[in-house]
């Protein structure tokens, strides 16, 4: 045992690459809280390209090399100490993160600085730390590989975002603060049970470890229980997803853009963590089809309630509690050792990543038609595409990606998971992807269509329509994001290389 320990220590100079990213955003974080004023803004900005180049290293080296990254802090291997690692999922999150964060920030300049002559107040101040802080809890949950590294890096991203949606300081929105933090908090409890049983019943929060010792036995599947349901609370799968559409909705575009993007898709990795890499085969059938039907429904309901808004934000917002069901589908096909599993793997991850790109970039394009016509509802948008072209192009090419249009990255995804549907014989979540396309395309044409008829009488443009390199700056980052959710279509093969790395073993050998 402790020879096998000791071979372990043989890091290479970039597994440091994965401490750094935790580290840097921390003390960037630390920094701008210290300094404050203006400070806050340029340090976050000067952070954007530091955190995008690391993260595109971290998935190079490990496309490269075709092997996860591994840290042990301290320099001790498990089961003496704790490990951070890297596969080829964690580092396609942790680059997508640092991009959206980034885009989001840079469009946040022109709606969180503090301009000559004006005060500092909380926003200024509380959006760049907290956007830092959840850049560094995210970063820590993709590399987390022991269970309580995972839960403080999901703690620090449920005070993080909390704060972040009520920063216009309104009632309703601290109202919607209050909800999400309620329902984090029940999430973080239940989560935190199941992790203590599984050191009571194992010996160990490795996940390395419990992987070769956790078997179908009670105390298993209590533990997994409570964390999937607290894990699931926090990523508002349906019915649990009450906190979700006005928490998402009330906050500025920019925060709405990462809480829909980024933060849900944090829980969400360690459910898949939990379920496709910690428990055997023999666990994860029931389980998996049990995550399959919630997200079949939260599919249809989501798109039900998105077709029944009158505000362009909420709508997008119970887009984002139908969208997150596509995620779940992947479970009862990526298990076992079967041709589909690769399929629904790759397509699971892309998911994960198309949905995140674009509805970031529908999220701030619903920011600049705000800042437009001065409000959100549907029923007054006719003829804006006349009036902001830009918007309604970026926020048409993201919904292309919602939809699974080709030639989308949602398309690849949605492709893949209805292939692995269809040779599995799960031929009901089929049928439930083709439906949930066509609802999705119902509830954006409410907005496609009227945005390009002919205005009966023109908008007013509000007193807050930006300036002309406002407004440019933040419509080409918009389209930007959702170029990227279009390109991933055309992803080349090393995408689907590096996703291989560190897969399920249940699924690496089919996945070329």
């Amino acid at each position: 045992m402790i020879a096998s320990t000791l071979s372990q220590l043989s890091m290479r100079a970039e597994d440091a690459l994965l401490p750094v990213a935790i580290a840097l955003p921390v003390g960037a974080m630390l920094l701008a809280l210290c300094l404050g004023g203006r400070w806050t803004e340029r340090i976050a900005v000067a952070f954007m390209p530091i955190g995008v180049s690391i993260a595109g290293a971290v998935a190079y080296v490990v496309w490269r090399d075709q092997r996860p990254l591994v840290y042990f802090i301290g320099g001790w291997a498990p089961p003496l100490g704790v490990a951070i690692r890297a596969d080829g999922v964690a580092a396609a999150m942790l680059l997508t993160s640092a991009l959206i964060a980034s885009a989001a920030g840079l469009f946040a300049c022109d709606v969180f600085r503090v301009k000559p002559g004006e005060k500092e107040n909380r926003a200024h101040l509380g959006f760049w730390t907290l956007l830092l802080a959840i850049w560094a809890a995210l970063n820590c949950v993709f590399v987390g590989w022991d269970l309580f590294s995972i839960y403080v890096g999901l703690e620090m991203l449920t005070f993080a975002a909390v704060p972040l949606v009520c920063l216009k300081g309104q009632k309703e929105t601290f109202v919607a603060a209050m909800r999400y933090l309620l329902f984090a908090l029940l999430g973080s409890v239940l989560y935190l049970l199941g992790a203590t049983l599984v050191y009571a019943a194992y010996g160990s929060l490795d996940i390395g470890i419990l992987a070769q010792k956790i078997q179908p036995e009670a105390a298993a599947w209590i533990a997994l229980g409570a964390m999937t349901a607290g894990l699931l609370a926090k990523t508002a799968l349906f019915p649990l997803h009450i906190w979700l559409p006005p928490a998402h909705a009330g906050a500025a575009p920019p925060a709405s853009a990462i809480l829909s993007a980024l933060v849900v898709k944090g829980s969400f990795f360690v459910v898949v963590r939990l379920w496709l890499t910690l428990a055997p085969v023999q666990m994860s059938e029931a389980p998996a089809e049990l995550l399959a039907i919630l997200g079949s429904v939260a599919i249809f309901a989501g798109s039900v309630l998105a077709l029944r808004q009158e505000r362009l934000k909420l709508m997008i917002a119970y887009s984002t509690v139908a969208q997150i069901g596509y995620l779940f589908l992947m479970f009862p096909l990526a298990i076992g050792q079967h041709p589909w599993a690769s399929a629904a793997w790759s397509g699971g991850a892309l998911q994960a990543i198309s949905h995140a790109f674009a509805k970031a970039a529908m999220f701030l394009s619903a920011g600049l038609i705000v800042d437009v016509v001065g409000h959100d509802r549907l029923s007054g948008l006719r003829g804006l595409g006349r009036l902001a072209p830009q918007p309604v192009l970026i926020f048409a090419l993201a919904g292309m990606s919602l939809m699974g249009l080709p030639p989308s990255g949602g398309f690849n995804a949605k492709w893949l998971l209805m292939s692995a549907s269809v040779q599995s014989g799960h031929w009901a979540l089929a049928l439930v992807m083709a439906v949930g396309g066509l609802l999705t395309a119902a509830y954006l044409y409410r907005v496609i269509a009227p945005a390009l008829a002919p205005a009966e009488n023109a908008p007013a443009e509000s007193a807050s329509t930006p300036t002309p390199k406002a407004s440019s700056r933040g419509a080409a980052l918009s389209l930007a994001l959702a170029l990227a959710a279009i390109l991933l279509g055309f992803a080349p093969p090393e995408l689907a290389s590096l996703l291989a790395v560190g897969a399920p073993a249940a699924t690496i050998e089919r996945i070329e």
